[in-house]
């Protein structure tokens, strides 16, 4: 459940050395950070047994800062990147901090008395595969119980982890998914962190397949809608003003109620290889990143979640041309998606399948970036002022803040997303230029206006709701049929 209480009570700490000392300074033996080894022996090396009586700690004085400690504690607290910590930003850290190991003192604490005794934490580590002795236990609980009662109460927990930063807190990342819930048809957010438990079981594989699955049904409630919105796009001008009741009748003239659905099957097919892609290269660029963390900070994950789209975009960027034609396509013109992709190469050639990829790409970063920073923003807001209890937010709020974030992702980098559809189309306007991506923005802001670069918004906008609305409820069914537990 706490990965981090393994990494604090379980995990050994190795001394630190001291900072170099001044000149004409006297050199002193215990001039190095402290060492918790003896504190709290291996679990897995047998040191512990019934009739041993524990080894006495050992002391070592303090004279150099812990320097590791202090930068964690820094990189933490430093809301304007300056590198340093002033007051009024290490105050806020221990309120952050103490907030967030108050959520996890509740969780531990199964018992609710307001204390954590030697079976709560074996339990809490069973649950993350550890499974240690009742002596093994009494020996963590030692290491924070300050008066002899061999229970943790709130106090004791609090100073014992407070200068401690510790942002990898799973419950906070189990009720606060927001990739894998929210689908609103555009691929390109962060991929949610797992904790280190869900992977290790294969949770997060479910999970994967949950969102895929909400993904899909969402995706198809609200087809129409995205198809409108490409032909907005596409086909919208001054001197063609397309509205969303005239729009609709127009598709169902031309091809009847089913052609609302055209491109819908694509758009649900490239759902699998995208998550599974992006996901994939995600952990492994976090390993090339170098981080030895379960989670990363936003800045990390802003990078980190953007390379990942961008290789699974990329991977998969011939499925949305595919979708880009066969949403504009007329009765008749196509049996399928085999028979389009035929059609597109024999007649363009393999380049035709990336056109548009160059916006498409430039799309990723402001699109993500203000998703992330919006929902990361709310979720914080929402833990500092209104999580007492628990870090679950309840189905209103997390609809809340999915919508805000993915509206203003979608807002950001629209002008991009329309120029992209555009490029992708452009085999389709029989007799249209072939135009580079500059070319086409200046030639939509000459023709059109500013205005011009949001054409489709309304529509966008329309299925931005519903989709995360059905896609959560369809999640959360998902979840359970899997077998997926919510703790």
């Amino acid at each position: 459940m706490l990965t981090f209480l393994c990494q604090r009570l379980l995990g050994r700490t190795q001394c630190q050395p001291a900072d170099p000392q001044l000149p004409g300074e006297k050199e002193t033996e215990a001039a190095g950070t402290c060492r918790e080894e003896d504190a709290v022996p291996s679990l897995d090396s047998g040191e512990i047994s019934r009739t041993d009586r524990p080894k006495k700690n050992t002391v070592y004085i303090l004279v150099a800062p812990p320097t590791a400690l202090q930068q964690k504690i820094v990189k933490a607290g430093d809301k304007d990147l300056d590198g340093q910590l002033d007051f009024e930003e290490f105050v806020h850290y221990l309120r952050d901090h103490e907030k967030k190991l108050r959520l996890v003192f509740k969780s531990l604490d199964k018992k609710n008395d307001g204390r954590i005794d030697s079976q709560e934490i074996m339990q809490s580590l069973r649950d993350l595969g550890v499974v240690i002795s009742e002596e093994q236990s009494d020996q963590i609980l030692r290491s924070m119980d300050k008066n002899g009662t061999m229970t943790i109460d709130w106090n004791e927990w609090r100073d014992y982890h407070l200068l401690h930063p510790a942002d990898n807190i799973p419950e906070i990342i189990l009720h606060w998914k927001h990739s894998t819930i929210f689908d609103v048809g555009e691929s390109v957010l962060v991929p949610d962190e797992f904790t280190a438990e869900e992977k290790k079981t294969g949770m997060l594989w479910r999970h994967l397949v949950a969102g895929g699955g909400a993904g899909a049904v969402s995706r198809t409630c609200t087809a129409p809608l995205d198809r409108l919105k490409v032909l907005m796009q596409v086909h919208s001008s001054k001197s063609n003003s397309m509205r969303i009741s005239g729009g609709f009748m127009q598709m169902i003239r031309e091809g009847g109620v089913r052609s609302l659905w055209r491109g819908n099957g694509i758009n649900v097919l490239k759902i699998a290889p995208e998550s599974a892609i992006k996901f994939m290269a995600y952990e492994q660029i976090k390993r090339l990143m170098g981080s030895n963390q379960e989670t990363l900070g936003i800045a990390e994950r802003l990078v980190a979640g953007s390379l990942a789209g961008a290789f699974a975009q990329s991977s998969i960027y011939p499925m949305e041309v595919l979708k880009t034609r066969l949403a504009l396509r007329k009765t008749g013109q196509y049996s399928g998606i085999v028979h389009c992709a035929k059609q597109i190469f024999q007649k363009e050639g393999a380049a035709a399948f990336y056109k548009g990829y160059v916006p498409n790409m430039l799309g990723i970063i402001p699109y993500a970036g203000i998703d992330l920073a919006v929902y990361e923003t709310l979720k914080n807001y929402w833990l500092q002022r209104f999580a007492t209890d628990s870090a679950d937010p309840g189905v209103f709020v997390l609809l809340a803040c999915g919508t805000t974030s993915c509206t203003c992702g979608q807002l950001s980098s629209y002008p991009l997303a329309l120029v992209r559809t555009r490029m992708q189309a452009q085999a389709t306007q029989q007799g249209g230029p072939q135009m580079t991506m500059s070319t086409l923005f200046r030639h939509i802001i000459k023709t059109e206006g500013p205005l011009g670069l949001y054409r489709g918004l309304a529509p966008n906008f329309m299925k931005v709701i519903p989709s995360v609305s059905i896609s959560y409820v369809v999640y959360e069914y998902l979840k359970v049929q899997l077998g997926v537990q919510s703790k």
